[in-house]
């Protein structure tokens, strides 16, 4: 697919807290590298001037981003900002922005307001004359089930051809990530062995040790399936599981996600543990009858010639005992048992943690000093870095802006992943209390049984001395 360089960057919603939070930040972090070179427009339907908004975006870079403002190019960024008062009903607000944007021919139309008047705004743009050349950016949710997604596409594709979408998954742009995909197509000793042959189970623990932070009334209407597992996770485990793309770019990165996702089977309540911790429905914004969860335990299979009989076993979670990212990968045991001590010791695996810092580690045995054959288990730390610099948000918009799609879902990627939540949706599965700072309910267990035992970050890795199925 062509994809043409934006000449503009519009944010509708521009007096809204992701632009405070994320968007602005970002911008400013583009601004200091010299890489932000077009007109930002803001569109929203507050009643304020421009001043007002160079000071909200001056509000957000001090207490979102990284650091100091350095006034020099807080003025740079300052003199790209236009902002346009308008009613995304109003058609004459669209003929607004179409003024503003000047000489632009390829804007960027980021939409940071709600999904459901995705469809209103983008045929507003089309009819004001501001969709030509255009490609526009969206936030998740991509929907709240498979129907929802279909028809917000179709909203979509009705104004802008699918190479000219992106839509944003802000976990597909950190850095951690990214290094995830390295690693694995980077080294040639992995390919051998990834594969069912020699892989036993694999975990995914997303983690939090805080509760909903004041946005009750938005995580009640999502929850932890829907926020965390339908997107993150599940692009996750396309990256662990895609075999090797044809080539580098960006279409053959995201085919290759696609073969996975359309080879995992549709989840079945026996798959799921869903969870709420205590106190959740006391959260300012949450109903009182809510059904919703604040954590989920999910096991994935993957029907495929390199991924058959392996388990890929997912846990997120809010108020756990720490905030920490992990993926897991166990290994089976060598075939023989050559020595004393290896019907009992522990195994190979490889282990990614995303948070704190950026690690990859290998679980291995070697032989302890002395006479007997005897070993312990070490891991060796491959790689430990500190944060990322670059944010994921900055990174993924100036990538929409380059016309670079790779870090963004596409259209199959998006109703594949539901095809595979939808039946967990559909069903009014049992929804167990948890106490705060714990590991959930201990149900949660039963979805390992016979293949490992979860793990719990941050803490040494012990493998489940479980007969091999």
């Amino acid at each position: 697919m062509s994809r043409q360089k934006a000449d503009a960057l519009v944010i509708f919603g521009v007096t809204g807290d992701l632009a405070h939070r994320k968007i602005f930040p970002s911008l400013y972090a583009m601004e200091q590298r010299g890489a932000l070179q077009v007109p930002i427009v803001g569109i929203a339907r507050q009643d304020m001037t421009l001043d007002d908004l160079i000071s909200r975006a001056r509000n957000g870079i001090e207490r979102f981003g990284d650091g100091d403002i350095d006034e020099m190019v807080f003025k740079r960024f300052a003199d790209r900002l236009k902002y346009v008062l308008g009613d995304y009903a109003d058609i004459e607000s669209f003929k607004k922005l179409r003024v503003a944007l000047g000489d632009a021919k390829h804007p960027l139309h980021y939409l940071a307001v709600p999904p459901s008047i995705f469809g209103m705004v983008t045929a507003n743009l089309a009819a004001g004359g501001c969709a030509d050349g255009a490609s526009v950016v969206v936030e998740k949710p991509f929907g709240r089930d498979l129907e929802s997604s279909m028809q917000l596409n179709a909203d979509l594709h009705a104004v802008f051809p699918e190479d000219r979408v992106y839509r944003i998954d802000h976990y597909l742009g950190k850095e951690a990530l990214l290094n995830l995909t390295y690693f694995r197509f980077g080294n040639r000793f992995l390919e051998p062995i990834w594969n069912h042959e020699h892989v036993r189970s694999v975990q995914i623990t997303m983690a939090e040790d805080f509760g909903v932070e004041g946005r009750g009334a938005f995580y009640d209407e999502a929850g932890a399936i829907r926020d965390v597992v339908q997107n993150h996770m599940l692009q996750m485990i396309a990256l662990l599981a895609m075999d090797p793309p044809a080539s580098p770019d960006d279409e053959s990165l995201r085919d290759a996600k696609v073969r996975v996702l359309r080879s995992m089977r549709p989840l079945a309540p026996e798959d799921v543990v869903r969870g709420r911790y205590r106190g959740y429905l006391k959260e300012a914004g949450v109903h009182p009858d809510s059904r919703t969860e604040t954590y989920a335990a999910v096991r994935f299979h993957i029907d495929s010639w390199r991924w058959a009989g392996v388990p890929f076993l997912v846990r997120v979670g809010k108020e756990m005992p720490v905030t920490a990212t992990e993926v897991l990968v166990d290994l089976r045991r060598p075939p023989q048992a050559l020595f004393d001590d290896s019907a009992h010791c522990d195994r190979n695996y490889f282990r990614f943690q995303f948070k704190p810092f950026t690690t990859i580690s290998i679980g291995a045995r070697a032989k302890k000093p002395g006479d007997a054959m005897v070993g312990e288990q070490i891991e060796m730390i491959a790689l430990h870095q500190e944060p990322d610099e670059m944010s994921a948000y900055e990174r993924l918009i100036e990538d929409a802006m380059l016309g670079q799609a790779g870090l963004f879902a596409r259209v199959d990627e998006v109703e594949s992943a539901w095809r595979i939540i939808d039946p967990v949706l559909k069903v009014n599965t049992h929804l167990y209390d948890y106490q705060p700072s714990t590991w959930g309910p201990l149900e949660a267990r039963q979805l390992a049984v016979g293949h490992t035992a979860w793990h719990d970050p941050l803490s040494p890795v012990k493998i489940a001395h479980t007969v091999e199925p």
